[in-house]
């Protein structure tokens, strides 16, 4: 059995299904946009943005309060004192069991893999593939595994959407089903990123989206984003559970560009792409040992993750909890509190993260956006007492160049790193771009990661 790309893609798979075939006169835009069908297509899509998007913030919510309770309040009423340095090991050997045991034994093997990053091609999960991506991905990230949230709700809103056209009409033409699809996807992950904007072109970008399906996509689905948006806050309000949006609570302040600093990013550039070819190294060398034995290998490396994370806790002193999951949550408090971190115990952190993130990739469900952002601003923290550099410019070319080298997706890690940092991270927009293009340029001209492509086989 395999997980590779063909299985249900992060993005709204099957978008480039629009193409027009050698011969045929490309359909008019304005003619489709004006019909009725397609206005009936944006209605929906507006209705769909509502019930997709509470789904995806009742999942964030369930997976925020299982996390909150066994690692802050369940520790904090068995032990006086701190938490012990074990205590991640056995929830993430359960981790390993839970998902693997999905994944093995339910269709649609929980998704694709993310060892291969945004990748998209094979429609949306159908119904019967949508509660194994759902409990994958709940498992991983609710026990510890060092993946984020936004691939999975991309698939589930995908599937949801497409389930609801069948639903409607089972003889839907493709189109519809590819728009809907794409649709649902805005929704779910709408203000995850801070922006739906920002998760809208993430989703266009990894799927590739452009011309004619662009123009006929765009428009459902950032309808459907907006309106998704709207009821991440309503809920927020209502429930006060939270946002789940990621966000800084405080930003470092902006820098004038010079010339040290441009001279920086091609060097955070030139790391980032190392640093992301070990990791999906890691990740992709593990996945044949996965498919010996599914449950037993994800649960070993569960368990290698824990001891990762209890030994960054024993050496450096600091929760273990900064080395698991995505690193969503932590990524405020760790640029707020920059200047207590030395740089060893950055070092440390940086080498923990990218072993249980490379570990995670090969046998766990999740996106891979959140822990390189987290990666990258470690690196940025670390450098930023570098001669001619400071915290804003680091933070925010070290998450482009992580994201760069992981997602490969130049124009996304631009935006990711930059609007973190709101009004201030116009100022560093030029050092981004420059550590963005020299990791998205070198992660290319590396030879791939992945032992298979670089077996004779694959020559």
């Amino acid at each position: 059995m395999t997980d590779r790309p063909a299985a249900a893609g992060a993005g709204p798979a099957g978008a480039g299904a629009a193409a027009t075939p050698a011969g045929q006169q490309a359909p008019d835009p304005v003619a489709i946009i004006r019909s009725r069908p397609y206005l009936v297509a944006l209605a929906l899509a507006a209705v769909l943005g509502v019930p997709i998007s509470a789904v995806a913030y009742g999942f964030l919510a369930l997976v925020d309060a299982i996390q909150e309770f066994l690692f802050v309040d369940l520790p904090a009423d068995v032990f006086t004192g701190s938490t012990p340095a074990w205590w991640p090991v056995p929830w993430l050997v359960l981790c390993g069991l839970l998902t693997g045991a999905t994944i093995r034994y339910l269709p649609g093997n929980g998704g694709h893999s993310p060892a291969f990053g945004f990748t998209t091609g094979g429609g949306p999960p159908v119904d019967r593939e949508l509660p194994a991506v759902f409990l994958a991905a709940f498992a991983t990230l609710s026990l510890g595994a060092v993946l984020g949230p936004e691939a999975p709700l991309i698939a589930i809103g995908g599937g949801l959407g497409a389930l609801t056209v069948h639903l409607l009409k089972r003889d839907a033409p493709p189109m519809a089903l590819t728009v809907m699809a794409s649709a649902g996807s805005f929704a779910a992950i709408s203000t995850l990123l801070g922006s739906p904007i920002l998760g809208a072109f993430l989703i266009m970008e990894a799927a590739g989206i452009g011309g004619l399906t662009l123009s006929l996509m765009a428009l459902p689905g950032l309808l459907a984003s907006g309106v998704g948006a709207l009821v991440f806050v309503g809920l927020d309000a209502w429930t006060g559970l939270g946002s789940f949006s990621l966000a800084l609570t405080s930003v470092p302040a902006g820098v004038t560009p010079t010339v040290a600093t441009m001279a920086w990013a091609v060097a955070m550039g030139g790391v980032g792409a190392l640093l992301g070819w070990v990791i999906r190294w890691i990740g992709l060398s593990l996945r044949p040992l996965v498919h010996v034995n599914r449950v037993l290998v994800t649960a070993g490396l569960g368990f290698l993750i824990g001891l990762t994370a209890m030994a960054y806790q024993l050496i450096s002193g600091n929760s273990s909890t900064e080395v698991l999951f995505s690193g969503q949550d932590a990524l405020p408090t760790l640029v707020d509190n920059a200047a207590d971190y030395s740089l060893g115990v950055l070092v440390l952190l940086a080498v923990c993260k990218t072993l249980a993130y490379g570990m995670s990739l090969g046998a766990f469900r999740g996106g891979p956006v959140f822990p390189a952002m987290f990666i990258g601003a470690v690196l940025g923290i670390a450098a930023s007492g570098l001669p001619g550099m400071a915290l804003a410019p680091g933070i925010a070319m070290g998450i482009g160049a992580m994201c760069a080298a992981m997602l490969r997706l130049p124009m996304t890690s631009t935006l990711l790193a930059t609007l973190l940092l709101g009004t201030d991270g116009v100022s560093v927009t030029p050092q981004v771009i420059v550590a963005v293009v020299v990791a998205f340029v070198l992660t290319h001209a590396l030879p791939s990661p992945d032992p298979q492509e670089r077996s004779p086989r694959h020559a």
